[in-house]
C-alpha cells in the first residue's frame, strides 16, 4: 500500500497496525516511494562461536579404518538375492 506523506501523518496508527499485520506499507513524498514502514524486531546477536571448549571429546582412533565395516561394504551385493 503506498499513502501520501499528509496521509501517513493523519493515520499513522492505522498505517503501523497494517504494518503490523503483515501489510506493506510505503509512505511517498510528491508521488515517489520515500519510506518504508516495518515493524519492529528485537535485534539478534551475532552468534559467538566456541561455547564448548572442553565439553567435546574426539578418539584419537576416529579416522581410522575399520576392517569389519570396510569388509561390510565391499563384500555386500547391492540388491540382495538377486543373482
Amino acid at each position: 500500500m503506498k499513502v501520501n506523506m499528509h496521509e501517513a501523518k493523519s493515520q499513522l496508527s492505522r498505517l503501523a497496525k497494517l504494518a503490523r499485520e503483515g501489510e506493506e506499507v510505503v509512505i511517498c513524498n510528491s508521488g515517489q516511494p520515500w519510506v518504508r514502514l516495518t515493524p519492529y524486531q528485537e535485534p539478534v546477536e551475532p552468534r559467538q562461536p566456541g561455547g564448548l571448549e572442553g565439553q567435546i571429546v574426539i578418539a584419537p582412533d576416529f579416522d581410522d579404518d575399520d576392517e569389519e565395516i570396510t569388509a561390510a561394504f565391499e563384500n555386500s551385493r547391492i540388491f540382495p538375492g538377486a543373482d
